[in-house]
């Protein structure tokens, strides 16, 4: 497990050319090995602009390996008070060229999941580059209402897009744990992209997988809805995934934009290439 950044109630960030308008985050960021896994194969990063959450795979200390790849390539591409997506794309690839030294003569194989949130700046206005690669979600939350923002790549996602498997069949669904993509494993990375501004009351959800399989998606809005701090809230969810059993690592990331300058609100976006911003 490898921790990067540290839980942070305020932090002004300032928008280039508009030294008037006011943007304001919080995050907290909070992990547990669970109740069932002997080592924490999550890791993390929580520091402003990037944000993300890996979850690794290859038994032992490979996978604790492949995802602190990840996040330590994340951290050092991510400068600044924003960056640009495409950094994402170049740390992706730098990690996987990591993983490939780490797997060394592993016949089956090391890589991650990983999802994440990097603050970047379109048309000089503050938005959210989120991205993903795997099973790890991001969620946002506004107006009392929970939206995942990431689509899986999972086998049963695939069963679910095809209209074999509802949403509720495929969160139980014995082959829930087997990914279509993946960070390493000797493959060029593929993450999706999604925009979001960053306005005022927006709160974001990374997690691993290990919390979206025990608590359900009611049960994070009502978490994410509480009130609490993005400290308090992060700690509530990690508890309840151990009440529910604590199955796997768990791992969450809660953002909170407490004030953004005002603006035309947008749509959600497809997924798209970092490439195009």
């Amino acid at each position: 497990m490898t921790e990067i950044g540290a839980s942070t109630a305020r932090l002004a960030v300032p928008i280039p050319g508009h030294p008037a308008d006011a943007f304001v985050i919080a995050w907290a960021a909070a992990t547990d090995t669970g109740r069932r896994r002997a080592a924490n194969e999550d890791s993390y990063v929580a520091q402003s602009p990037m944000f993300a959450v890996a979850d690794g795979m290859g038994g032992h200390s490979a996978g604790d390996l492949a995802s602190a790849a990840v996040v330590r390539r994340l951290a050092e591409a991510a400068v600044g008070d924003f960056a640009a997506p495409r950094a994402i794309e170049r740390a992706l690839e730098a990690a996987t060229d990591d993983i490939s030294v780490i797997s060394g003569e592993s016949e089956l194989g090391v890589g991650t999941t990983v999802t994440g949130a990097l603050l970047t700046l379109q048309d000089d206005e503050p938005y959210f580059a989120i991205f993903n690669v795997g099973d790890s979600r991001v969620y946002s939350f506004e107006r009392n209402e929970l939206t995942q923002v990431t689509v899986d790549h999972s086998v049963v996602q695939e069963l679910v897009e095809s209209g074999t498997l509802t949403r509720d069949e495929a969160e139980h669904h014995p082959d829930s744990n087997i990914i279509t993509r993946a960070v390493g494993f000797n493959a060029a990375p593929i993450p999706d992209f999604w925009m979001i501004r960053a306005h005022a009351g927006l709160r974001l959800l990374l997690c691993s997988d290990g919390l979206t399989k025990e608590v359900s998606t009611e049960r994070l809005r009502l978490h994410l809805a509480a009130g609490l701090s993005a400290l308090e809230t992060a700690g509530a969810l990690i508890d309840a995934a151990l009440a529910a059993g604590g199955r796997d690592n768990i791992t969450a990331i809660v953002i909170d934009v407490l004030d953004a300058p005002e603006s035309v609100p947008d749509d959600d976006t497809a997924p798209r290439s970092a490439r195009s911003h």
